[in-house]
């Protein structure tokens, strides 16, 4: 029997969508073009494949047996084709879907976007959220390219790199007036705070350190990004808890300053994770050489200014 490996790709992407809409928009094709793929397919195997309901379409119970091994065979056949390819970084054009955590976009993401204009002007990075949970980011069915942050109990077809370990600085308004240049436990539990929460698990991170070490926090005001500390510290007595990185990035504003935490709050890793469909890819391949060597950069310059 004779099978059109084209429309492979478009049973994976209805698969992993489970909307037409999105499907077609995925694979850049119109959606009576994945209509008329889809109605091929099914011709093929002799099923309907999927069943439309009100929020989108529905796998038949043939299409969720099937789904895992095309999806293994497609990625196998992607293996074989991209390790035979040559990449040329200066040369190459290619967009990587990445899903980096708050921290990452602001810390690692610069970093990289000036090593790439340098080394490989033609490479373009779409950024998308990466909250709580993985698959909504796309790295577990292979769409999004990586995820930047913390990985937490990864399925087995994602492979994950460690970074970086972060640690945690104080930062208040430089004329504070009530603190120096050091910041004891007994000021830091009568300050007002400004607290993060980011989607992940750096939040959990920072209350798990501050109930280990016993240190209170009354927090005043909580945000959803780190950017919107710089104005709440400037303009109250309130103190906030950051990524050591974070700190120094907000210490350029000539209002703020950053202090040691009164106690050692630990550190938290910083992860890189991507689909073992990319494991051989070249131009995935020295993507994640540059991330690497940008965290190692950034690593050794926190450890050098950490205060």
């Amino acid at each position: 029997m004779k099978y059109d490996l084209n429309l492979l790709p478009v049973f994976v992407a209805l698969m992993e969508e489970r909307s037409v809409t999105r499907a077609a928009s995925r694979l850049g094709i119109t959606q009576p073009a994945l209509s008329n793929s889809l109605n091929r397919l099914r011709e093929m195997l002799r099923d309907p494949l999927f069943i439309r309901e009100r929020y989108g379409i529905k796998p038949t119970q043939l299409a969720e047996e099937i789904a895992p091994t095309v999806q293994t065979a497609l990625a196998q056949l992607d293996e074989v084709v991209v390790h035979q390819q040559d990449f040329e970084p200066a040369r190459a054009e290619r967009e990587f879907l990445i899903a980096p955590n708050s921290y990452a976009e602001l810390i690692l993401m610069p970093a990289l976007v000036a090593r790439l204009r340098e080394k490989a002007p033609g490479i373009k990075l779409r950024m998308m959220p990466f909250g709580n949970d993985l698959a909504e980011t796309g790295v577990i069915s292979g769409t999004t390219a990586m995820v930047l942050g913390r990985v937490v109990d990864p399925p087995d077809n994602l492979v994950v790199q460690h970074l970086m370990d972060e640690s945690l600085a104080c930062i208040v308004r430089r004329d504070h007036p009530d603190v120096g240049e050091n910041l004891s436990r007994d000021q830091f539990e009568r300050l007002k705070h400004v607290n993060v929460l980011p989607p992940g698990r750096i939040r959990a991170g920072l209350f798990q350190a501050l109930r280990k070490q016993n240190l209170n926090r009354e927090v005043a005001v909580s945000v959803t990004h780190f950017l919107a500390v710089p104005e709440m510290i400037a303009v109250t007595d309130y103190c906030a808890t950051l990524p050591t990185l974070i700190c120094r990035a907000l210490e350029r504003d000539p209002r703020l300053k950053v202090l040691p935490s009164p106690v050692d709050l630990g550190t938290f890793p910083v992860e890189l994770a991507w689909h073992v469909r990319y494991r051989h890819d070249p131009a995935h391949r020295w993507l994640r050489a540059a991330i690497i060597d940008t965290a190692r950069t950034l690593s050794e310059s926190s450890d050098v200014q950490t205060p």
